[in-house]
C-alpha cells in the first residue's frame, strides 16, 4: 500500500520521491493507493505508474501550479465561500483526468487493485472514502464527471478553495452533499480506524505500507506577525503537523503490534514557506530535490515516525532543548 498525504505544494515531495523511484527500478506495483489532499491529485498518477511520471512533474514544477492561483478579489475572498475562484484547479484535473485515464484505472480496478480517495463531508463531519476504481469501472455516464469531483474536493483546502457540491441518493431522494479538503479529517489514509484501534486485531499477511508525508513533522520556526490571518494560518499549520504526528503515532503502534512492515518519508528539513504564496515554484523545486535525492541515496524511508530535530552541544535554553 503507498498512502499520499496532504500537504498542498508540498505533495512536489511526492513527486520527487516517484521520479526517483522509477529510475531505480524498485518501485513497487501497489495494490492499494491512496490519496488525500493534495495526495488525492498524485494517487490516480502514481497508481496507473512510471509512464506518469513526467506529467506529475509538471504539475508541480511548471507554470501549471501557478495557473492555478486565481485569486477571488470579492471582498479578497473573506465574504465568499474561499480566497481562490477555484476555476483553474477544475480546469486542470477536466484536462488530466481523462476518459482513457478513467479506463485505465478501471482496467486495474478488474485486476484487484485498488485506488482511493478521502474528502470530508462538511455537512456531518465525516470523512468519505472513495473507491475510484469502481467508479471508474461502473460503466455509469456520469463516472468520469464524478470521479473529477471527488479529486477537485479532496484538493480543495477549506477557505483557499471552494467546496465542491456533490449529488447522492438518501431515501430514495437526491440531496446535495458538500465536500472538502480530505485533510480536514486525516492528512493520510491507510486502513479503517476500527482495525488500527482494534487490540485483538492480528493484521494482514505480507501488508507493507509506504506512507509520504507532504510535509515537515519537525519544529519549523518563524516569527508571526501580530495580525490575525498570520496568526490563524500559522496555528493551522501547527494543527495539521499534530494531526499527521497522531496519526503515525497510531499507525506505528498498529504495525508493531501486528507485524506488519512501515515505511515513512516525510520532509526532514525546514524549507522557507508562506502561506501568502500557496504555491512558490521555488518551495516546490526545493521539496522535490529533497524526495527525488534521499530516495536516490536510499536514506529516504523510516519505519518509525520521527518528530525530533537535533540542536547544538551548545544551546543551553530550555526551550531550545524541547524537541517534540
Amino acid at each position: 500500500m503507498l498512502a499520499i498525504s496532504g500537504g498542498g505544494a508540498g505533495g512536489a515531495f511526492a513527486v520527487g520521491i516517484l521520479s526517483a523511484w522509477s529510475e531505480l527500478g524498485t518501485r513497487p506495483t501497489f495494490q492499494v493507493v491512496t490519496g488525500v489532499s493534495t495526495g488525492a491529485l498524485i494517487a490516480p498518477f502514481a497508481f496507473l505508474g512510471s509512464e506518469y511520471d513526467q506529467r506529475l512533474r509538471s504539475f508541480y514544477l511548471s507554470d501549471q501550479a501557478r495557473r492555478l492561483v486565481d485569486i477571488n478579489w470579492t471582498g479578497l475572498g473573506v465574504f465568499s465561500a474561499s480566497l481562490l475562484h477555484g476555476d483553474a484547479l477544475r480546469e486542470m484535473v477536466e484536462e488530466n483526468v481523462t476518459p482513457e485515464i478513467l479506463r485505465r484505472i478501471a482496467l486495474e480496478h478488474r485486476a484487484g487493485r485498488r485506488l482511493l480517495v478521502m474528502t470530508t463531508n462538511l455537512d456531518t463531519q465525516r470523512a468519505v472514502v472513495w473507491n475510484i476504481g469502481a467508479i471508474a469501472n461502473s460503466g455509469r455516464p456520469e463516472a468520469l464527471a464524478l470521479v473529477r469531483q471527488i479529486l477537485i474536493a479532496s484538493a480543495s483546502v477549506p477557505g483557499i478553495f471552494p467546496p465542491v457540491s456533490i449529488n447522492t441518493m438518501v431515501d430514495g431522494k437526491v440531496i446535495e452533499e458538500m465536500h472538502s479538503d480530505g485533510g480536514s479529517s486525516a492528512q493520510f489514509f491507510t486502513l479503517p480506524e476500527h482495525l488500527i484501534v482494534a487490540p485483538d486485531h492480528t493484521g494482514e499477511e505480507n501488508l507493507h505500507i509506504y506512507v509520504i508525508i507532504n510535509n515537515a513533522l519537525i519544529p519549523e520556526f518563524s516569527m508571526s506577525p501580530g495580525k490575525a490571518l498570520p496568526i490563524i494560518a500559522r496555528a493551522y499549520a501547527i494543527l495539521l503537523k499534530s494531526q499527521t504526528k497522531q496519526g503515525l503515532i497510531a499507525l506505528y503502534n498498529f504495525a508493531r503490534r501486528t507485524g506488519i512492515d512501515l515505511d515513512i518519508a516525510a520532509i526532514d528539513q525546514q524549507v522557507p514557506y508562506s502561506m501568502s504564496d500557496p504555491l512558490n515554484e521555488a518551495y516546490m523545486r526545493t521539496v522535490y530535490r529533497i524526495g527525488y535525492k534521499k530516495a536516490h541515496a536510499g536514506s529516504l524511508w523510516n519505519q518509525r515516525p520521527r518528530f525530533m530535530i537535533s540542536y547544538p552541544a551548545t544551546c543551553h535554553d530550555m526551550r531550545c532543548r524541547a524537541s517534540y
